[in-house]
């Protein structure tokens, strides 16, 4: 299919499909992806961009889908090593011995940090991060895990137990006990925590969902600390940050801090078939804990013969084109463009941070997410704010991304930045005032106020 001019369907298609979605899925879903402009039908995908299906209009994708195509958009190499594998196999059945999982199992070992050489395989990542906590408590015989205040973990029994905000908790109340949360960052704090019933400490090296928020290196080699002193399993979720994501391997090569239990999932399917896994140390009581419970967490899309062989082909991937040198390079590049923007327009950014690409720019009002999200897709860019920090607009950029990509990049944010500034005319003044600006930062009012907004917006 040529890039150039992709097909397309006709309006009247694209209305059936949005009909059918919302009949048989959720219209909920129509309207909150509509408040932000991220209600695009994916036509074409292809490197670090997609076509939207009715008309043809190229976007870049600032998303990744929380991270989920390190290796870009329909790889060619690792659809090759799918479409091989079809010829020879299916998903194999659960638990059973394959080469598939041995050669994944011995490329994970080969590339994980430390000492982590052993690997349970699981279907998604909520899903492993249930065997993760499970695995400490019962490696530990405690109950107790600590997880972090903005925390997101899945939306799963324990998964979801540990996200550390009620957004996503508060219907489903009670969930599983023994669940505490810390300040992200907070070393105190968690040594006040801690006991002889912990379990586990979890967390990720960098909060996706809560904002972009990157974990100081004293703070992670203080965790491990307290980890060895207490004997409690500290887990690393790096199913966003992993596989280079980030300007190394490992979210935790840049503290040099190895954890005892690791969540890997999203990219580790190449965007082609879901896949996740769990490393852990080789240590008595988690080896023995595992061997004499060999069913303790059981996954029947885990360690699947065809995601097996996907996941060995973006190893490979991955570490032949050693993708985290080149995110290290347009990472800091972005991220400097990204300052010089903050200093221009700081009546409106509060903060640039981030590592690699993953990258988070803070908003001053919790509704400007939402608008920023509809700006750059007005402007050709596809990305999306933080579901536990709205006012955070996440960039999880094409870790293929070149210089040229970058500035193009940056001029689409600038002119999205020139755009909000015409919704602020009007909304700048009413956010002043405490019962409207209270109410802007309400997400179903905002969401009403932006599908509104966009029915007679002139940029549409």
């Amino acid at each position: 299919m040529n890039a150039a001019s992709p097909e397309t369907i006709s309006k009247r298609d694209r209305d059936q499909i949005f009909e059918m979605f919302g009949k048989h899925i959720s219209k909920g879903q129509i309207r909150y992806l509509s408040a932000g402009h991220l209600d695009i039908l994916e036509g074409e995908r292809n490197g670090i961009r997609f076509h939207e299906s009715r008309s043809g209009r190229a976007f870049i994708d600032g998303f990744s889908s929380a991270g989920c195509f390190n290796v870009g958009r329909c790889n060619r190499q690792i659809i090759q090593a799918l479409e091989t594998a079809l010829d020879d196999y299916d998903m194999g059945t659960y638990g059973m011995l394959s080469a598939p999982k041995i050669e994944l199992a011995k490329k994970l070992v080969a590339v994980a940090p430390g000492d982590l050489n052993r690997v349970l395989l699981c279907g998604t990542g909520a899903d492993a991060i249930e065997g993760a906590l499970k695995l400490a408590r019962g490696a530990t015989g405690r109950n107790e895990i600590i997880s972090m205040t903005k925390a997101y973990h899945g939306h799963s029994g324990m998964s979801l137990s540990a996200n550390g905000k009620d957004y996503y908790k508060e219907l489903f109340q009670p969930l599983m006990p023994g669940f505490r949360f810390a300040p992200f960052g907070d070393l105190a704090a968690i040594g006040q925590m801690v006991s002889q019933h912990t379990a586990g400490i979890i967390l990720e090296p960098i909060q996706g969902e809560g904002g972009i928020h990157v974990a100081a290196d004293n703070y992670l080699n203080g965790l491990r600390e307290i980890c060895d002193q207490y004997g409690i399993m500290l887990i690393f979720d790096e199913i966003q940050t992993g596989f280079g994501r980030t300007g190394k391997l490992w979210a935790s090569d840049h503290s040099r801090v190895v954890p005892d239990i690791m969540v890997l999932a999203k990219s580790f399917g190449g965007g082609l078939y879901p896949n996740a896994a769990i490393l852990y140390r080789d240590s008595s009581v988690l080896t023995n804990f595992v061997d004499q419970n060999p069913e303790f967490h059981t996954s029947l899309g885990g360690g699947s013969d065809l995601g097996c062989i996907v996941s060995s082909s973006v190893i490979d991937y991955i570490v032949e084109n050693k993708i985290w040198e080149n995110v290290a390079k347009m990472g800091e590049r972005f991220l400097g463009g990204l300052r010089r923007l903050r200093d221009e327009n700081s009546d409106i950014i509060w903060e640039v941070r981030g590592r690699g690409m993953m990258v988070g720019v803070e908003y001053k009002q919790e509704f400007m997410g939402i608008l920023m999200a509809d700006c750059l897709a007005s402007n050709g860019m596809f990305a999306a704010y933080s579901g536990n920090a709205p006012q955070v607009m996440r960039f999880q950029l094409p870790t293929a991304a070149t210089e040229q990509d970058i500035d193009e990049i940056l001029t689409i944010i600038r002119k999205a930045i020139r755009l909000m500034k015409l919704y602020l005319i009007a909304l700048g003044p009413l956010s002043k005032i405490p019962f409207i600006r209270d109410m802007l930062n309400k997400g179903n009012i905002l969401i009403t106020f932006n599908v509104w907004l966009r029915k007679f917006a002139f940029w549409n």
